[in-house]
C-alpha cells in the first residue's frame, strides 16, 4: 500500500515538474502609448506593463493553471489616481495631494498547450472617489492587475468559455 502511495506521489510530482510555467507577454496599446507620451510619461506606462506581467506570472506560477500556455496581454487603458511626475512637470500647479479615481483595461488571449485559444478581457475602474485618497499614483490600476491575475489563476476565465 505504501509503495502504491509513494509511486502515485512521485508520478504526480514528475508530471508537475515537466510542465513549464506560462509564457507571458505584455504589450502596450498604441493609444495608451500616445497618451503616455503626451501626458503620463512613457516610463510610467512601461512600469505598469512590467508590473502586470510580474503579478500575472506570480499568480499563475503559484497555481499552475496555465502551465505551458502562451498568455498575450495588451494594456489598453490605464488611469492614475494621482498626477504622474511628467504631469506635475508639465503643469506646475498640480500637487501630489490631488487624487481621483483610476483603473485599467486589459485584453488579450491565452493559448493552451493543446492549441485552444481563450480570449481575455478585463477592466476595473474605481467608482467612488472616497476610496482613492489613500492610493498611490497607479493604485487602482494595480488593483485591476491583481484582480485579473487572481481570476486567471483560479481558472475563472476558462470556466466561462
Amino acid at each position: 500500500m505504501r509503495l502504491l502511495l509513494i509511486t502515485a506521489i512521485a508520478a504526480a510530482s514528475a508530471s508537475t515538474a515537466l510542465a513549464a510555467p506560462a509564457a507571458i507577454q505584455v504589450r502596450i496599446s498604441p493609444a495608451l502609448q500616445v497618451e503616455a507620451t503626451k501626458t503620463y510619461g512613457p516610463r510610467e506606462v512601461q512600469w505598469l506593463a512590467d508590473d502586470l506581467k510580474r503579478l500575472v506570472g506570480q499568480r499563475l506560477d503559484a497555481t499552475g493553471v496555465l502551465d505551458g500556455a502562451q498568455v498575450e496581454l495588451t494594456l489598453v487603458d490605464a488611469k492614475p489616481n494621482r498626477p504622474t511626475m511628467q504631469q506635475m512637470r508639465d503643469k506646475p500647479g498640480l500637487s501630489y495631494l490631488s487624487h481621483g479615481v483610476g483603473g485599467a483595461r486589459i485584453e488579450g488571449k491565452a493559448t493552451s498547450i493543446d492549441g485552444t485559444v481563450t480570449p481575455i478581457s478585463y477592466q476595473w475602474y474605481e467608482t467612488d472617489i472616497r476610496n482613492s485618497w489613500y492610493q498611490s499614483t497607479w493604485g487602482d490600476a494595480e488593483t485591476a492587475f491583481q484582480r485579473l491575475a487572481s481570476r486567471l489563476a483560479r481558472g475563472e476565465t476558462f470556466a466561462s468559455r
